[in-house]
């Protein structure tokens, strides 16, 4: 990410318009149309949601999850997923892109998006995404910008009021405080049997497991907040509104109409038709409202909040005097209050703290801990004083929190029971912990209280969705065959379940004393796990914990494998759902593995040329290795700019294949072999991938080069091999190499001379005839022979038979 212009600008879209258009499912494929991509959301839940559906595109492996609390990342990501707080400023990526933009005149997040549509930039192309209200502005601030209409792919109808009893099935009602949300949520429950519940305050976790139940059917009815309204995505065939008004903040206010039509176009997903209406408590929406919402015409955002990035940390009231600094241009309003800034207020006024705050490194360490944000939302005094004591921990000493101090803030929430206020509470309490665990340099064994953080969050989550469970869902509405929590229901060890095992393993999980664990828990540690986590054997049979989980059967083609789960009727369909997803990602990782880590997707996009898009979709198909005859043509139509991009990604030119370098590794190797198995639906020839050559008979008539391998006379010799012998040939320095490959094949003398003649070497009887003719002669030196002195050297080590 950039901020400031490159020798070639950045090409910026925006594509503004209603729910329901497809922006955000373009941006990602747009994004992945590249080799680098950020993409930034204004939910946490949101940003999960992305980064789930871009993973099981192109696997985990490539892709990184941050967010204020939560970081997945893999050694060497392609792709960021971020919360647009969260996005890696001094990160250069070819593509970036920010939804929701329209938040930008949101009255205490605003600045934060107003920054990033000013100076966030993709080396090569930035989207702005968000509502067709930002237009003028967008117009405005970025003259050069192209702007997209976008279209809402279904009908958006108002339907009037409804009473809950005569809501349809796949309906959502939204309301604005939790308290509303659980009596609407057990009023639901005691006239439909079930129901979901989606809050902000919820982890990740705990929405995605209530999600889940929702979209795979268990539960018909779904109760939420506005959280509901930032893009997720939910198969919503129609709004109710409880309440027409919320607390902003500042004051109870009555919902603006576009506030109103971003939660309403939550119902109808792609082409399906979707309505929205009131609850009978309410009245009638006024027509002009519901005109708005159903044509989707909304005045014009004329204004966005604003602060100032210069920022001067030579003392905290010169810092406040920046902060507070007005805009200079009138198209911004400078923001009226923010937690941070309320906070630095509050601690400058402390006389131990002015004492610390003498240079410009305690005032930048100040303005840090004033960042930490408020997620329990109680009294702003206890959070102020959190961060006093914080702050003079970190200036004090070693400059790092006490591990002691630490302990006595932390191990209270770590207790899953009580009510679903009580573990709320919690949740929101060990999030500002979870924040704190991954600030650098604060900590002592920052990774160990990251873990110890999550592990609380993850358990209160788990809880907390059980308890909503419990209370706002009939247990006899659910279908499962299998309850991980019931002791009595767990598989007799010696059983031909392939469970059995599992069950037992369940009750020996760290947890509560005595505690089984739940279904929900099992299926979070699946798909929390990383990929070296999960076992895969040669027929593609997928185990976790030394369990059967999966497999991957047959899809349309080597790099498309299905999944069929080990005993789908054990789960329940949310469960089922989410496993799936993740196993899916597992799959893309597997097939990525197999062509070495090509990036196929950022090479075959609509963007790149047609030579570029042929050569990477054939060394996709062949699974990073293709022979020369079938990519010269293309390769040599490739200018040097985009030759040299392929070879930045392992590409190499070599002597039969045009290949990735990793996908001719054992590993590769391996999972080409499996893969191809599995579309052939025959078990691999024996000997794949471990032996270097093996006889044409054996392979029963089927593709070699499918498997890695290159028929050449009698044998087939694995295609990493052919490609190491062919450099020896050709080269001086490679013929001890070759000499060595050849002994350990072990061929046969006239085998030996074909393979030699097919891979272009000197004839075998060259050398000994050279010696006939000059025997009794003194042996022509190198420099005597024009330099061909190599020549016999050749000769001889392939004219030898193996020892």
């Amino acid at each position: 990410m950039s901020s400031s212009p490159s020798s070639r600008p950045s090409v910026v879209v925006a594509e503004l318009g209603p729910t329901n258009t497809g922006k955000t499912y373009r941006a990602i494929e747009r994004m992945l149309e590249h080799d680098s991509g950020i993409i930034g959301l204004p939910l946490r839940l949101l940003a999960r949601e992305v980064y789930d559906r871009v993973t099981a595109k192109v696997g985990e492996g490539r892709v990184a999850l941050m967010t204020g609390e939560e970081k997945r990342i893999p050694p060497r990501p392609d792709y960021w997923i971020c919360t647009v707080e969260a996005m890696p400023t001094d990160r250069q990526v070819d593509f970036l892109a920010v939804d929701e933009i329209q938040l930008a005149a949101h009255r205490e997040r605003g600045h934060v998006f107003t920054d990033r549509l000013l100076h966030a930039r993709g080396r090569k192309e930035t989207w702005f995404l968000g509502a067709e209200t930002m237009r003028p502005m967008v117009q405005a601030l970025i003259p050069h910008a192209s702007m997209k209409r976008a279209t809402r792919l279904s009908q958006l109808r108002y339907s009037g009021r409804k009473s809950l009893k005569s809501l349809p099935p796949r309906s959502a009602v939204v309301a604005f405080s939790a308290d509303r949300v659980y009596e609407l949520a057990e009023a639901l429950r005691r006239l439909r049997g079930g129901v979901a519940v989606v809050l902000g305050a919820l982890s990740p976790r705990t929405r995605n497991a209530q999600v889940a139940m929702y979209q795979s059917g268990e539960v018909q009815y779904l109760v939420a907040t506005d959280a509901i309204g930032m893009g997720l995505n939910l198969d919503l065939n129609h709004v109710a509104f409880a309440t027409l008004s919320k607390f902003d903040g500042a004051e109870q206010r009555d919902l603006y109409p576009d506030e109103l039509a971003q939660i309403a176009g939550r119902a109808g997903r792609h082409l399906n038709d979707g309505s929205f209406g009131a609850l009978n408590t309410l009245p009638e929406l006024p027509p002009r409202v519901v005109s708005a919402i159903e044509s989707h015409r909304f005045p014009a955002v004329r204004s966005l909040i604003w602060r100032n990035a210069s920022l001067d940390f030579s003392s905290p009231e010169a810092l406040l005097d920046s902060l507070s600094r007005a805009p200079r241009d009138n198209a911004f309003v400078r923001v009226e209050r923010a937690d941070d800034f309320d906070a630095l207020k509050g601690l400058s006024a402390v006389p131990a703290i002015r004492e610390l705050t003498s240079d410009k490194a305690s005032v930048e360490l100040l303005w840090q801990v004033c960042q930490i944000p408020d997620f329990r939302k109680g009294l702003f005094g206890q959070h102020v004083a959190l961060l006093r004591e914080t702050f003079l921990q970190l200036t004090a000493g070693d400059g790092k929190l006490d591990p002691t101090w630490l302990g006595r803030q932390v191990s209270p929430l770590d207790d899953a029971s009580g009510d679903i206020h009580t573990l709320m509470d919690r949740l929101a309490a060990i999030r500002i912990w979870t924040y704190i665990s991954h600030r650098p340099g604060w900590l002592h064994d920052a990774e160990d209280w990251q873990e110890r953080t999550r592990r609380i969050e993850d358990a209160l989550g788990d809880a907390l969705h059980e308890r909503l469970v419990e209370r706002f869902v009939q247990r006899a509405a659910r279908r499962s065959a299998r309850r991980f929590v019931r002791a009595s229901a767990l598989p007799q060890v010696g059983s031909d379940n392939p469970f059995a095992k599992l069950g037992q393993l369940l009750t020996e999980v760290p947890g509560a004393e005595g505690a089984v664990m739940t279904e929900e828990q099992f299926v979070q540690r699946v798909v929390d796990a990383t990929h070296d986590a999960f076992e895969v054997d040669p027929m593609g049979r997928i185990s976790f914990e030394s369990q059967p989980l999966a497999r991957l059967v047959r899809g349309r083609d080597r790099r498309s494998p299905q999944l069929a789960l080990a005993e789908p009727e054990v789960w329940t369909g949310g469960a089922r759902q989410r496993l799936e997803r993740r196993l899916v990602a597992l799959a893309k990782d597997l097939v990525t593995e197999a062509m070495g880590g090509f990036p196929a997707e950022s090479f075959t996009g609509e963007s790149r040329a047609p030579a570029m898009r042929g050569v990477a979709y054939r060394l996709a198909e062949g699974l990073g290795v293709i022979s020369q005859g079938e990519a010269r043509e293309q390769w040599k139509l490739l200018d040097e700019e985009s030759r040299e991009r392929l070879k930045a990604q392992g590409v190499h030119e070599g002597q039969r294949f045009l290949y990735v370098k990793g996908a001719l590794s054992p590993q590769a190797l391996e999972r080409r072999a499996m893969l191809t198995a599995l579309f052939q639906q025959a078990p691999c020839p024996q000997g794949i991938p471990q032996e270097p050559a093996l006889n044409v008979a054996a392979l029963g008539g089927r593709n070699a080069r499918a498997f890695g391998y290159e028929v050449i006379g009698p044998v087939a010799l694995r295609i990493d091999i052919v490609e190491r012998l062919g450099e020896g040939l050709r080269d001086p320095q490679g013929a001890r190499q070759a000499q060595a490959l050849m002994q350990q094949l072990r061929l046969e003398g006239g085998v030996r001379a074909q393979v030699l003649r097919a891979l272009g070497g000197p004839p075998p009887g060259a050398a000994s005839k050279r010696r006939r003719r000059r025997r009794g002669r003194k042996p022509a030196t190198p420099e005597a022979s024009g330099g061909r002195g190599r020549e016999p050297i050749v000769s001889k080590w392939l004219n030898e038979r193996p020892s």
